[in-house]
């Protein structure tokens, strides 16, 4: 019992001491880490082969690949063509690539590019934004549940709560400010889009997801991986499931996002251009199970920095902590009843942080 509360004692110590230095895992690294300090040991619960941190292992793939999606077909006349292929991915995968989605590659690069000079800030400057209060709008910082969780992770990020309160740009980094609010406004208008041709994927008229909010709310979350010294020990990601209705990603070159595919983690390789898209747990709530969310990871690299920018469109607890959330009653009849019980915004958020800290999935905790 003893070395027990001693060895956590420590431990406490260490991820104080990794926290207060404002620096993230970007900071050990610049200080010449050679071995993984034993915070960012990954250690899963439950330990099997899907849980073992590898990249680019070609056996893994077993003839998967990740669906694509043209919203050219769109602009060229062809809607139903991608509302079908939007429901195949969305009923079978939950995560797909969409190409001509309207974002110029130009603004991609920028924003991939500006997200890397904030995390290669020194030190002294980026410190200033480095907070975990919930009330900042736009924070740093590196593993948001680093008290809570078994092991810290192997990255580092910035937030930036985007809309429904539209944020001032000065509360922005200088380095990225202009392009971040750049690349929200032409992400949110893709985001429209999209859940106009998931209402309609779902058999309903394309303003139903609208009227649940579903656009309303979205942030913009940067992450940056350092290269590992010792990538097999630790996890840039750990194996999760995101929170929202739709979270649209783009990365950079790099990889090391995988995806859970019959107990195979199958890489999510980068397409030049491309966005990709995965559904979270409350768009399969809302869709009783009919669009599924999947479980993913980033693994730790000994290339980088990997960069990647997501954009999270769920709702806000803050606007609306009331708002009720069940599965869609056009979805739901006598011989498919509803699966998943109602619940306010504050009961899912609190149910998605309390599950993700105890690594129970938060759709079977939500079950009825």
């Amino acid at each position: 019992m003893y070395n027990k509360m001693a060895n956590t004692e420590e431990r406490l110590q260490q991820l104080k001491a990794f926290d207060e230095s404002k620096a993230g895992v970007k900071g050990l690294v610049d200080d010449g880490i050679t071995k993984v300090p034993s915070i960012f040991m990954y250690k899963p619960e439950d330990p099997s082969a899907e849980d073992i941190p590898s990249f680019g292992n070609p056996t893994s793939q077993h003839q998967f690949s990740i669906p694509v999606v043209d919203l050219g077909d769109v602009l060229a006349g062809r809607p139903t063509k991608v509302i079908q292929d939007i429901r195949r991915a969305a009923e079978s995968v939950g995560f797909f690539y969409v190409v001509n989605h309207g974002i110029p590659k130009r603004l991609l690069e920028e924003m991939l590019e500006a997200t890397r000079g904030f995390h290669e800030l020194p030190r002294e400057v980026k410190a200033e934004y480095y907070t975990r209060d919930p009330m900042r709008k736009v924070k740093y910082f590196s593993s948001y549940n680093l008290y809570q969780s078994r092991f810290a992770t192997w990255r580092d990020s910035m937030f930036c709560d985007m809309a429904p309160e539209p944020l001032d740009p000065q509360e922005l980094p200088l380095v990225c400010r202009d392009i971040t609010m750049e690349y929200s406004e032409k992400v949110q208008k893709l985001g429209v889009t999209l859940f106009e041709l998931l209402s309609q994927a779902l058999g309903l008229k394309p303003d139903h997801l609208f009227g649940l909010d579903c656009e309303k709310e979205h942030l913009i979350i940067s992450h940056y991986y350092p290269p590992c010294p010792e990538p097999e020990l630790t996890i840039g990601t750990a194996k999760h499931k995101d929170g929202t209705f739709i979270t649209l990603l783009l990365q950079d070159h790099i990889g090391g996002l995988q995806v859970l595919h019959e107990n195979q983690w199958i890489d999510v390789l980068p397409v030049p251009g491309a966005l990709i898209v995965n559904f979270g747990t409350l768009m399969q709530i809302i869709s009783n199970d009919k669009f599924k969310s999947i479980n993913h990871r980033v693994v730790a690299k000994k290339e980088g920095p990997r960069v990647s920018v997501g954009c999270f469109f769920q709702p806000a607890p803050s606007d609306n902590p009331s708002r009720l959330y069940e599965p869609i009653k056009e979805l739901t009849c006598k011989e498919n009843p509803p699966i998943y019980r109602t619940i306010t915004t504050k009961e899912y958020f609190t149910e998605l942080y309390k599950n993700s800290i105890n690594e129970v999935p938060v759709l079977k905790a939500l079950k009825l």
